[in-house]
Protein backbone atom coordinates (compact mmCIF):
# COMPACT_ATOMS: atom_id res chain seq x y z
CA UNK A 1 0.00 0.00 0.00
CA UNK A 2 1.47 3.38 -0.95
CA UNK A 3 2.23 5.88 1.77
CA UNK A 4 1.00 8.56 -0.62
CA UNK A 5 -0.43 8.04 -4.08
CA UNK A 6 1.77 8.83 -7.04
CA UNK A 7 1.61 12.49 -7.95
CA UNK A 8 1.68 14.25 -11.29
CA UNK A 9 5.22 13.93 -12.68
CA UNK A 10 4.56 15.71 -15.98
CA UNK A 11 2.36 18.75 -16.56
CA UNK A 12 0.59 19.05 -18.93
CA UNK A 13 0.24 15.36 -19.76
CA UNK A 14 1.25 15.88 -23.39
CA UNK A 15 4.32 18.02 -22.62
CA UNK A 16 6.88 15.52 -23.93
CA UNK A 17 4.80 14.53 -26.96
CA UNK A 18 4.74 18.05 -28.35
CA UNK A 19 6.63 18.60 -31.59
CA UNK A 20 8.41 21.85 -30.74
CA UNK A 21 10.10 21.89 -27.37
CA UNK A 22 13.48 23.25 -28.33
CA UNK A 23 12.49 26.81 -27.50
CA UNK A 24 9.83 28.78 -29.36
CA UNK A 25 11.46 32.13 -28.76
CA UNK A 26 9.45 32.68 -25.60
CA UNK A 27 9.48 29.39 -23.67
CA UNK A 28 12.53 27.23 -23.11
CA UNK A 29 13.79 24.35 -20.96
CA UNK A 30 15.27 25.01 -17.53
CA UNK A 31 16.96 22.46 -15.29
CA UNK A 32 15.71 23.35 -11.84
CA UNK A 33 17.81 22.41 -8.84
CA UNK A 34 15.45 22.30 -5.86
CA UNK A 35 16.10 22.86 -2.22
CA UNK A 36 16.81 19.62 -0.40
CA UNK A 37 13.96 17.10 -0.71
CA UNK A 38 11.52 19.66 -2.13
CA UNK A 39 10.90 18.13 -5.56
CA UNK A 40 7.32 17.03 -4.84
CA UNK A 41 6.38 20.30 -3.15
CA UNK A 42 7.67 22.17 -6.20
CA UNK A 43 5.78 19.81 -8.53
CA UNK A 44 2.54 20.54 -6.66
CA UNK A 45 3.23 24.29 -6.80
CA UNK A 46 3.95 24.20 -10.54
CA UNK A 47 0.73 22.29 -11.23
CA UNK A 48 -1.27 24.87 -9.27
CA UNK A 49 0.47 27.69 -11.22
CA UNK A 50 -0.03 25.76 -14.51
CA UNK A 51 3.68 25.82 -15.39
CA UNK A 52 4.93 22.98 -17.60
CA UNK A 53 7.47 20.56 -16.08
CA UNK A 54 8.73 16.98 -16.01
CA UNK A 55 10.23 15.18 -13.03
CA UNK A 56 10.63 11.42 -13.52
CA UNK A 57 9.58 9.52 -10.38
CA UNK A 58 9.89 5.83 -9.56
CA UNK A 59 8.15 3.64 -6.99
CA UNK A 60 10.36 2.60 -4.08
CA UNK A 61 9.14 -0.40 -2.08
CA UNK A 62 10.32 -1.13 1.45
CA UNK A 63 9.14 -2.80 4.64
CA UNK A 64 8.04 -0.74 7.61
CA UNK A 65 9.31 -1.67 11.08
CA UNK A 66 6.02 -3.53 11.61
CA UNK A 67 6.69 -5.62 8.49
CA UNK A 68 4.18 -4.04 6.13
CA UNK A 69 5.17 -3.46 2.54
CA UNK A 70 5.18 0.26 1.78
CA UNK A 71 5.62 2.15 -1.48
CA UNK A 72 6.82 5.70 -1.85
CA UNK A 73 7.55 7.59 -5.05
CA UNK A 74 10.99 9.14 -5.37
CA UNK A 75 12.46 11.35 -8.11
CA UNK A 76 14.86 9.55 -10.43
CA UNK A 77 17.27 12.51 -10.35
CA UNK A 78 17.50 13.80 -6.79
CA UNK A 79 16.86 17.54 -6.50
CA UNK A 80 16.28 18.00 -10.25
CA UNK A 81 13.16 18.91 -12.15
CA UNK A 82 12.86 20.08 -15.76
CA UNK A 83 10.66 23.12 -16.38
CA UNK A 84 9.50 24.41 -19.76
CA UNK A 85 8.56 28.03 -19.33
CA UNK A 86 9.02 31.64 -20.28
CA UNK A 87 10.82 34.22 -18.14
CA UNK A 88 7.67 35.32 -16.34
CA UNK A 89 6.72 31.77 -15.28
CA UNK A 90 10.34 31.09 -14.27
CA UNK A 91 10.17 34.12 -11.99
CA UNK A 92 6.86 32.92 -10.50
CA UNK A 93 8.42 29.50 -9.81
CA UNK A 94 11.44 31.10 -8.14
CA UNK A 95 9.08 32.97 -5.80
CA UNK A 96 7.93 29.63 -4.31
CA UNK A 97 11.21 29.55 -2.33
CA UNK A 98 11.56 25.85 -3.22
CA UNK A 99 14.25 26.39 -5.87
CA UNK A 100 17.95 26.63 -5.19
CA UNK A 101 18.88 27.58 -8.75
CA UNK A 102 17.77 27.33 -12.37
CA UNK A 103 20.12 26.36 -15.16
CA UNK A 104 19.35 27.41 -18.72
CA UNK A 105 19.34 24.51 -21.18
CA UNK A 106 20.96 25.55 -24.46
CA UNK A 107 20.10 22.43 -26.47
CA UNK A 108 16.39 22.07 -25.72
CA UNK A 109 15.80 19.64 -28.58
CA UNK A 110 18.40 17.19 -27.23
CA UNK A 111 16.99 17.48 -23.70
CA UNK A 112 13.45 16.88 -25.02
CA UNK A 113 14.59 13.70 -26.76
CA UNK A 114 16.47 12.50 -23.67
CA UNK A 115 13.47 13.14 -21.43
CA UNK A 116 11.10 11.31 -23.81
CA UNK A 117 13.32 8.24 -23.59
CA UNK A 118 13.54 8.46 -19.78
CA UNK A 119 9.74 8.75 -19.63
CA UNK A 120 9.38 5.61 -21.76
CA UNK A 121 11.73 3.75 -19.40
CA UNK A 122 9.89 4.86 -16.27
CA UNK A 123 6.53 3.81 -17.72
CA UNK A 124 7.65 0.22 -18.33
CA UNK A 125 7.40 -0.49 -14.61
CA UNK A 126 10.72 -2.32 -14.67
CA UNK A 127 13.34 -1.51 -12.04
CA UNK A 128 15.63 1.38 -12.94
CA UNK A 129 18.71 2.68 -11.24
CA UNK A 130 20.50 6.00 -11.52
CA UNK A 131 23.95 6.03 -13.06
CA UNK A 132 26.56 8.64 -13.77
CA UNK A 133 27.71 8.85 -17.36
CA UNK A 134 30.14 5.93 -17.44
CA UNK A 135 32.63 4.82 -20.07
CA UNK A 136 30.68 4.58 -23.30
CA UNK A 137 30.21 1.18 -24.91
CA UNK A 138 28.27 0.35 -28.04
CA UNK A 139 25.50 2.80 -28.88
CA UNK A 140 22.37 0.89 -29.85
CA UNK A 141 18.69 1.31 -30.71
CA UNK A 142 16.11 -1.20 -29.50
CA UNK A 143 14.26 -2.77 -32.45
CA UNK A 144 11.63 -4.86 -30.66
CA UNK A 145 9.73 -5.09 -27.43
CA UNK A 146 8.08 -2.37 -25.35
CA UNK A 147 11.10 -0.04 -25.64
CA UNK A 148 11.30 -0.04 -29.46
CA UNK A 149 13.12 3.06 -30.69
CA UNK A 150 14.90 3.87 -27.41
CA UNK A 151 18.58 4.64 -27.92
CA UNK A 152 21.31 4.15 -25.38
CA UNK A 153 24.62 2.50 -24.61
CA UNK A 154 24.95 -1.18 -23.75
CA UNK A 155 26.86 -1.77 -20.51
CA UNK A 156 27.84 -4.95 -18.79
CA UNK A 157 27.74 -5.01 -14.98
CA UNK A 158 28.40 -8.16 -12.99
CA UNK A 159 27.82 -10.28 -16.09
CA UNK A 160 24.43 -8.71 -16.93
CA UNK A 161 23.65 -6.46 -19.90
CA UNK A 162 22.06 -3.09 -19.16
CA UNK A 163 20.95 -0.24 -21.39
CA UNK A 164 22.19 3.17 -20.24
CA UNK A 165 19.90 6.00 -21.39
CA UNK A 166 21.50 9.38 -20.74
CA UNK A 167 20.21 12.82 -19.95
CA UNK A 168 23.27 14.45 -21.47
CA UNK A 169 22.63 17.82 -19.88
CA UNK A 170 22.99 16.33 -16.37
CA UNK A 171 25.67 13.80 -17.33
CA UNK A 172 23.48 11.22 -15.64
CA UNK A 173 21.01 8.66 -16.84
CA UNK A 174 19.08 5.54 -16.04
CA UNK A 175 20.09 1.88 -16.33
CA UNK A 176 17.57 -0.77 -17.27
CA UNK A 177 18.27 -4.47 -17.55
CA UNK A 178 18.10 -5.75 -21.11
CA UNK A 179 15.88 -8.80 -21.42
CA UNK A 180 14.89 -10.52 -24.66
CA UNK A 181 15.17 -7.44 -26.83
CA UNK A 182 16.71 -7.08 -30.22
CA UNK A 183 19.20 -4.23 -30.48
CA UNK A 184 20.97 -2.80 -33.49
CA UNK A 185 24.02 -0.56 -33.54
CA UNK A 186 23.53 3.17 -34.17
CA UNK A 187 26.14 4.83 -36.36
Amino acid sequence: MPILAAEVDVFPNDLLSRDVLSGDGESQWWAVYTRSRQEKALMRALVSMEIAFYCPVLPHCFRSPSGRLRTSYLPLFSNYLFMYSNGYDRHRALKTNLISQTIEVHDGLQLSNDLRQIQRLTRTGKPLSIAANLNPGSKVRIKSGPLVGVEGVVMKRQGTDFLFVAVNFLQQGALIKLEDVQVHPVF
